[in-house]
């Protein structure tokens, strides 16, 4: 079970360690996602963030900041917040311009100093709409909403992602998640709205959506509480063999793209 207040100090820490990293130019901290959408699950969610900078990166300042959330796991053990976060910092200028000298970047498979980033839509959306300012200077304008036209393209993206790599499934937790994604690109397409994934898998529930309920409300129930179900082999064996619901799944999406034309 995550703790708030905790999990609240590893951000501000986080903002004022990037902030020293860049030599005290940092422009703005923002936290976007499932954190702000009230959804973040220890075990199963990242804290997203955008890191802007008042001046462009330096090579020596990208050095430092690129294993800067294993420097704070390693020096605040009991802390399972800092490897959560991912994000961008990055220029202000750069980030406007959408052309990049260098920047650091924090996925899940790694970190690393790179010239090239490309928001996805959700992410632009999250920022505009819900994005939280941490510390620094909120300016509005700075992000704007994607049009119905760019997150319907993105859906239709995520949804090729689906039928490519969700027709096997592994144990991760992450399995189920695709079920989650689905009813969130389905709400988005009929309301025009991104919602926190949570909330899309209840709204799919109560509106029938899909064709599996019971494992849609399974995924609801792992969902709730990750760190209770990410060892129990009973639920490991469910999770490899989730493909062909996914896909199921997947042809309710594909029929609602049909119908955006």
């Amino acid at each position: 079970m995550q703790d708030h207040t905790r999990m609240s100090e590893s951000v501000e820490r986080m903002a004022r360690e990037i902030a020293a990293g860049c030599g005290g130019r940092l422009h703005g901290f923002w936290l976007y996602g499932s954190v702000v959408l009230n959804d973040f699950r220890l075990g199963w969610s990242d804290i997203d963030f955008l890191a802007l900078t008042d001046a462009p990166i330096t090579e020596e300042q990208a050095e430092r900041l690129v294993p800067l959330r294993q420097t704070l796991s390693e020096r605040f053990t009991d802390d399972p917040y800092y490897r959560c976060f991912e994000g961008v910092i990055a220029n202000l200028e750069e980030y406007r311009a959408g052309a990049y000298t260098r920047l650091v970047y924090w996925g899940t498979s790694g970190q690393r100093v790179t010239n090239r980033y490309a928001p996805d839509v959700f992410s632009r959306y999250e920022l505009a709409k819900y994005g939280k300012l941490v510390c620094g200077k909120d300016e509005s304008g700075l992000f704007t909403i994607p049009k119905r036209q760019e997150l319907t393209d993105a859906i239709r993206r995520h949804y090729d992602a689906i039928r490519k790599y969700a027709a096997q499934t592994d144990e991760s937790l992450y399995s189920c998640g695709w079920l989650l994604d689905l009813a969130r690109c389905v709400y988005t397409l009929r309301n025009g709205d991104v919602i926190a994934k949570t909330r899309a898998g209840e709204w799919a529930l109560r509106e029938r959506i899909f064709p599996d309920e019971d494992a849609l409300r399974r995924t609801l129930t792992i969902r709730r509480d990750p760190l209770a179900y990410r060892d129990c082999e009973d639920t490991k064996l469910w999770l490899r063999e989730l493909g062909p619901t996914v896909q199921r799944c997947a042809d309710v999406l594909e029929a609602e793209l049909a119908r955006c034309g």
